[in-house]
């Protein structure tokens, strides 16, 4: 059995290279992995691609990860709310590429890459500029956009519990998809709340298996973002 337990979130983000994809999940403040986040702050790789399905909020987790100077480009559905500090700004000023895909298209693209599906056709956005550059064929009379996978050398998840060997559960909508992001990685770099034995985790309770899982930290008392923004907190 493989123990893929790590000592610490610095330890678990050590390897992640100037240069290379990200997925981190969450949506919005909903499982986002702060604490590997603000790791990867700290060891300071750059230049990256991130896929996420928004750009952060406040000056905490990604939008401090993007404010730092250390993202290339951007992957996402979502690019702006209400609490969005640091992307809105940096884009307008040129400083950050930007990629858009609608929301159930970026979780398909993440999805077929997980399932080894290059590419697949959708309806979505036939007729809009997200279209443009991009095959179009026709299924029964109805004009479809070949959308390519989304893959990662890295993913960043947060998960309930898991065990050593990788099997994940995770907390109510904290799910999202991060089950779809753990597939579509090379490697996946997983923080938990709740460290378990192997077996403690009744195998119908798994969402996640432990095959798709490369490295668990556990982190007893994440920290949340939205608690983080009502502080006016910032990092680093």
């Amino acid at each position: 059995m493989i123990n893929k337990q790590v000592s610490s979130v610095a330890s678990a983000v050590a390897d992640i290279p100037d240069g290379a994809t990200v997925m981190v999940g969450g949506f919005g403040a909903s499982g986002s992995p702060i604490e590997l986040i603000h790791a990867l702050i700290d060891q300071g790789a750059k230049d990256l691609t991130v896929i996420n399905n928004n750009t952060g909020n406040g000056e905490v987790g990604l939008a401090a990860l993007i404010g730092n100077g250390q993202v290339r480009k951007m992957i996402c559905s979502f690019p702006r709310s209400s609490q969005s500090r640091v992307f809105p700004e940096l884009y307008k000023q040129g400083r950050i590429e930007l990629e858009l895909v609608p929301q159930g298209t970026l979780a398909e693209r993440i999805r077929a890459a997980g399932a080894g599906i290059p590419a697949f056709y959708t309806p979505t956005t036939v007729g809009t500029v997200l279209a443009e550059g991009k095959e179009i064929r026709e299924f029964d009379g109805r004009p479809y956009v070949m959308e390519p996978w989304l893959q990662a050398d890295f993913a960043l998840i947060k998960c309930e519990s898991a065990d050593p060997v990788g099997n994940l559960t995770y907390n109510k909508t904290a799910r999202n998809i991060n089950p779809l992001m753990c597939m579509a990685a090379t490697t996946t770099i997983v923080q938990t709340k709740k460290l378990l034995d192997s077996g403690d985790i009744d195998p119908e309770h798994v969402i996640t298996p432990g095959i798709f899982v490369n490295r668990v930290v556990e982190v007893s008392n994440p920290v949340h973002e939205d608690t983080l923004i009502a502080e006016g907190r910032r990092y680093p």
